[in-house]
């Protein structure tokens, strides 16, 4: 009988090696936190014997992976996995070159799993053609405390207050806003601020549903003038600089506060600093009650050879497991998207963060983040990005001329 068991053993071992196969991931988690959160996805998919690639593009907001993604799959060379989120998974597949992983989502409930606002994005067709890894909030104040008392400043909750806290840290010889020049942080502080200034329904009409009457309105107009106000509190040497390096500049206590995605908390908890004493999260001004959205995720290519496809199935099941979810967000700074997960080892800024997500579902207030591909077609997003940056960085370019560029953008096909 022993012996019959150690064979059945070694045979199955076998099998498991024999169909051991290699998948090629590409995304752009390069930084401190987000590298120790693609480390934990790599021991994941290594443990059941298949092999990781692993093919990082370094840039914050992706865009130069993506430029990657098309000439490799133009070429015929997809990887097995590519970070792709938002209405980019249904665009790519539309193009063909997405693989159906209904069986895998089928066998292991993610419909059950899954709010079905996260769901329906993962789908094409009705079919899963992706898998979502976490859910990152966007409307995050990052601050620095001790920063703040010397200052004498109070961590704002609207943006009059913002304004005030910012010349408070001025005064004190300190950047009151952490702020890296690139276009996808240009954006990502545009519709905080869009949320904040309009609110839920006007985000929803303007950069979800790109209404032209709510893009040319005198909320609109309001939005931008205080967006450019923010920028007279950054500094001199913000453009091109990372995302990641603003962050630290709070770390270090240069800089009060930063506007930007949950992401930044990696790098906090990387640099061992503990939340709500050497650093504070709060929603961003005005921001308190809706929830902008980011969801990464991973879309699975077409593959001809059977162990990598097995490969690839492995990989979208350990994505969804519980135990690469608890440890993957807490590396991340973002939450687990899985749904009735224990937040017990998570900090207090994840429990808000999953509190929040639930609450604004039900109360219609979780919107789509037009900054990090989540809300709108990526030709539009970029144009309106563009739009965005353009006015940031124009000294002469009033809100009225921006607001036209931005309207004309969102018609871009």
């Amino acid at each position: 009988m022993m012996k019959t068991t150690i064979t059945a053993l070694a045979l199955a071992a076998s099998a498991a090696v024999a169909n051991a196969g290699e998948i090629e991931v590409l995304h752009w988690w390069t930084s401190g936190g987000e590298a120790k959160a693609a480390t934990a996805l790599k021991l994941s998919l290594q443990k059941s014997g298949h092999r990781w690639r692993d093919f990082a593009v370094a840039g914050g907001g992706g865009d130069s992976a993506m430029t990657v993604l098309k000439s490799r799959v133009v070429s015929g060379n997809a990887p097995s996995a590519a970070q792709i989120k938002g209405p980019s998974i249904q665009e790519w597949a539309r193009e063909g070159v997405l693989a159906n992983i209904d069986d895998v989502a089928k066998a292991e409930k993610w419909n059950d799993l899954l709010p079905p606002v996260v769901s329906d994005i993962m789908k094409y067709k009705g079919s899963y053609v992706a898998v979502p890894v976490n859910v990152h909030r966007i409307n995050w104040l990052w601050t620095n405390p001790a920063v703040f008392a010397k200052a004498g400043a109070k961590v704002p909750t609207n943006w009059d207050e913002f304004f005030t806290a910012a010349e408070a840290l001025k005064k004190a010889g300190v950047v009151p806003v952490a702020h890296g020049g690139q276009n996808w942080q240009d954006f990502t502080t545009f519709e905080v601020v869009a949320l904040g200034v309009g609110g839920a329904d006007f985000y929803k009409k303007a950069l979800v549903q790109l209404d032209q009457g709510t893009l040319k309105s005198p909320t609109m107009e309001k939005v931008l003038t205080t967006f450019k106000r923010v920028k007279d509190y950054t500094d001199k040497n913000a453009p091109g600089r990372d995302w990641n390096l603003a962050t630290a500049m709070v770390i270090k206590g240069e800089a009060g506060m930063q506007i930007m995605g949950d992401w930044a908390k990696g790098e906090f908890l990387a640099a061992g600093k503990v939340p709500g004493k050497d650093f504070g999260c709060t929603p961003a001004p005005g921001t308190a009650k809706s929830y902008s959205f980011n969801i990464d995720s991973f879309a699975l290519f077409q593959l001809k050879d059977e162990s990598k496809i097995a490969a690839q199935k492995e990989l979208a099941k350990q994505i969804m497991a519980p135990e690469f979810q608890e440890v993957f967000n807490l590396n991340k700074g973002s939450i687990p998207v899985r749904l009735g997960m224990s937040m017990d080892r998570f900090d207090e800024c994840a429990k808000v963060s999953a509190k929040d997500f639930v609450d604004t579902a039900k109360a219609g207030t979780l919107l789509p983040s037009i900054a990090h591909g989540m809300a709108v077609p990526s030709a539009a997003e970029g144009a309106i990005k563009d739009a965005v940056s353009q006015f940031w960085n124009t000294d002469k370019m009033t809100a009225q001329e921006a607001m036209e560029k931005i309207a004309s953008a969102a018609k871009t096909k």
